[in-house]
């Protein structure tokens, strides 16, 4: 990794100075990092082919002035300070670059759920520990922030009001449902504990609205370990995807799965624990399901972007549809996503949430 001053960049203090890397890539994008963590642009030097590195933002704003034609996604590695992100915003506004998507990472995290909501930052991800295609999320990261910014000609602006108004349904109403099934979520619990050894929850990352990423909760219904076993059951998946198309992972009469939690798929009770990532805001009751970041990162391209403009649910179109029907393609259920992110309201989520009762049993072990 080669690294120099870049040119006609104002020499500042040496605690302020501003390098550039240029590197053998896997991602022809170029990130622009701020911070000094060396775990970060270690990361980052084997993962992209150029970058641009300053040490803290007031000397990025120095270097991103001149270069607002090369960046593609702007990473943070600073502390948490509210007003500097404000005014970053602010600047970053006044250059034209609100399209490109700001990362945080969460090594300085403080408060999550404040961080999450600064108009700012598009995601919060462990640079270390990132195990995925990085291009692919800020493809995606991109055209989410594009949509956004050209709501008024596509029509997916995000109403406050009704927004607002959904947020307040799903915490009445998971708030109840907690309360009222936990007796039943007990008893789930130790059924599955005496059965098999592991976990009783399956916790995992999954790319909800805006591609954000959060920790998803289920009762585990698989042996430990089952996504290991992924790519040896390849062929029995029940969606047929070229290998540049999106994908989906789904199996008849899966082998991973243990008898309680073949009876909690089939009777919907595995989706319970979903109601606490509801009231922490990850979820809504209604949405589209949010999905293993392996399918996510297939889905970055115009035509399937938009199924993440809608909040990540625990039932939704898919569910009341199609939900349990091995015939199901594709492009028919993003398709149903689709139609849902389109045209989602507070009415139309209690349409769906009518119509979820008579989905819950499955016609098909899927």
């Amino acid at each position: 990794m080669q690294i120099g001053i870049l040119p006609n960049v104002p020499k500042v203090e040496k605690k302020h100075y501003l390098r550039v890397a240029t590197i053998a890539s896997k991602t022809a994008l170029c990130y622009f990092y701020i911070g000094t963590n060396p775990d970060s642009l270690q990361f980052l030097s084997e993962s992209f082919h150029t970058g641009l590195v300053a040490d803290d933002v007031k000397t990025a704003k120095e270097a991103i002035r001149m270069n607002t034609q090369l960046i593609d996604v702007i990473i943070l590695d600073v502390p948490y300070q509210e007003k500097e992100l404000n005014e970053f915003h602010s600047f970053l506004k006044s250059v034209n670059l609100l399209s490109v998507p700001v990362i945080y990472n969460d090594c300085h995290l403080q408060n999550e759920q404040k961080l999450r909501e600064h108009p700012l930052v598009d995601d919060i991800i462990d640079l270390c520990n990132w195990q995925y295609d990085f291009s692919s999320k800020i493809s995606f990261l991109r055209k989410a922030k594009e949509y956004s910014l050209t709501s008024k000609q596509t029509k997916l602006r995000l109403d406050p009001p009704r927004s607002f108004s959904k947020r307040l349904f799903d915490i009445v109403i998971a708030s109840v449902l907690i309360l009222l099934l936990l007796p039943l979520m007990i008893i789930i619990a130790i059924a599955i504990r005496l059965e098999s050894k592991g976990p009783i929850f399956y916790n995992a990352k999954r790319a909800g609205r805006g591609f954000r990423i959060f920790k998803f909760f289920k009762f585990r219904t698989m042996e430990v370990n089952a996504d290991k076993k992924i790519d040896a059951l390849a062929h029995l998946n029940q969606y047929v995807a070229n290998s540049s198309g999106p994908k989906f992972f789904k199996i008849s009469n899966d082998p991973r799965i243990t008898k309680v939690g073949r009876f909690l798929r089939n009777t919907s009770l595995d989706e319970l624990p979903q109601l606490f990532n509801v009231l922490k805001g990850d979820m809504s009751l209604v949405g589209n399901r949010p999905l293993p970041l392996y399918e996510a990162s297939t889905l970055t391209t115009n035509e399937f972007v938009e199924r993440f403009m809608a909040p990540a649910g625990i039932t939704g179109l898919w569910q009341i549809k199609k939900r349990g029907r091995a015939e199901m393609s594709i492009d028919e259920r993003i398709g149903l996503d689709i139609s849902y992110a389109r045209k989602y309201n507070l009415l139309y989520d209690f349409w769906i949430m009518a119509r979820t009762p008579a989905a819950l049993l499955q016609k098909s072990d899927v």
